[in-house]
């Protein structure tokens, strides 16, 4: 299971306190040497479980999605709990359905709520984005809950690239199955330029793995 952090987790928490409590000082700073320059380190549940509630707190704005109240996130930073963070956590970590809303929420915010094929914006009377996150490599295949392997994209355009319709080359060309599709429907439907719309950082582009996987496994697949 690969779940990405909707928000980077840095090294001190919001009292300036390190999250992993073997790496702090008499003062509750970051000391030099030790434990601090080993590549794998071992750290305790609750430590764990604090980083993750850092990770996944809400990503904001009119491109993410509104979060249901019944996951239980903290407000903030607080004390360490025990049976209400841990179980929420869980079934954050494991519930196909929450895992499907933080991944739309990353992808939405990676792509600014534009779909990545059209390049239109559509917003709904909340300003919300209306595009949806699309997986390149399915779930189902093992697909990972992380923006690489998302594009953001209409509903219509979603559907014909999760029935291989549609698919996108190396060069982030749009790929036609053009015996299915007819030419007015393209003309209709994908950007002028017949370019991948990327998003602003590198790191959130979609990964050639998995657009190579989609190109030789879904594409061109469709009954």
């Amino acid at each position: 299971m690969l779940l990405q952090f909707e928000t980077l987790v840095p090294r001190l928490d919001k009292q300036g306190l390190t999250f992993e409590r073997r790496l702090m000082g008499a003062d509750g700073r970051p000391y030099s040497g030790g434990l601090n320059t080993s590549a794998v380190r071992r750290i305790t549940p609750i430590e764990f479980l604090a980083i993750v509630e850092a990770g996944l707190a809400e990503t904001e704005g009119p491109n993410a999605l509104p979060r249901s109240p019944v996951v239980g996130f903290a407000e903030s930073q607080a004390q360490y709990g025990d049976a209400p963070l841990a179980v929420g956590r869980v079934r954050l970590l494991s519930d196909r359905a929450y895992r499907d809303a933080a991944f739309a929420r990353m992808v939405k915010a990676a792509y600014g709520g534009v779909c990545a094929i059209s390049g239109l914006s559509l917003r709904n009377g909340g300003g919300r984005a209306e595009v949806q996150a699309a997986h390149i490599r399915p779930i189902g295949d093992n697909g990972p809950d992380i923006v690489p392997n998302g594009l953001a994209l209409s509903g219509t355009l979603h559907w014909m690239f999760d029935r291989g319709l549609i698919s996108i080359a190396e060069d982030h060309s749009i790929l036609v199955s053009h015996n299915k599709v007819d030419v007015a429907t393209v003309e209709r439907l994908i950007h002028p330029g017949r370019k991948l719309i990327l998003p602003k950082s590198r790191r959130d582009h979609p990964h050639p793995d998995y657009l190579r996987y989609h190109r030789e496994e879904v594409f061109g697949r469709a009954a």
